[in-house]
């Protein structure tokens, strides 16, 4: 039996709070914890949320990669510009099926008491999904750096524009998270 069909509570019910991660302080006021059934469906509608954002900024950065190579300046591109163009467009559709894969996978399943196993396997689609989407934008900046700005500054702009991906969109996420699982003076206490 998955945790979705031990409680009896509505679909869709949700009280915001997140119980999942260790350290988590409830909110102020929160007398009930979440139930399963109330957790997978926030997960679920979270990931919903998460997907409609990144869908829609790879779907663009894919299409403007797509129309690139009819255009005039393409034929000048060197060797290595179009490798980088190639990988970059192969980047994108890996992207753009990982983050769109969750919703498939949900049609497929629907109805099959699987939430549970939808919802992790699709939180990890969406973090492929975002590595894929960043190395995507990555070569796109490259891409376009090289084309632009003279000698290796296009190498090292892209690099440092990675680097701050990383930095917002991992390093910063897993500090926090360590954070909140260290207790608070007053558990301490």
């Amino acid at each position: 039996m998955t945790m979705t069909e031990q409680s009896g509570k509505p679909a869709g019910e949700d009280n915001g709070r997140d119980t999942e991660h260790p350290g988590h302080r409830p909110a102020p006021g929160a007398d009930e914890p979440e139930s399963a059934h109330e957790r997978v469906n926030r997960r679920w509608n979270e990931i919903l949320q998460e997907t409609r954002v990144t869908q829609t900024g790879v779907q663009i950065l894919f299409g403007f990669l797509l129309s690139v190579a009819f255009t005039p300046v393409f034929k000048e591109l060197g060797t290595l510009d179009r490798v980088v163009y190639v990988a970059t467009v192969v980047l994108g559709a890996s992207a753009t099926g990982s983050l769109i894969a969750p919703v498939s996978i949900h049609r497929l399943l629907s109805g099959h008491r699987m939430k549970d196993e939808v919802v992790e396997t699709a939180g990890r689609l969406m973090m492929c999904g975002m590595v894929l989407l960043a190395l995507t934008i990555g070569c796109t900046l490259l891409l376009i750096l090289r084309f632009v700005v003279p000698g290796v500054l296009a190498e090292v702009l892209a690099g440092a524009v990675m680097l701050w991906f990383g930095l917002c969109w991992y390093v910063l996420p897993l500090r926090l998270r360590r954070r909140a699982a260290r207790p608070s003076p007053t558990d301490r206490a």
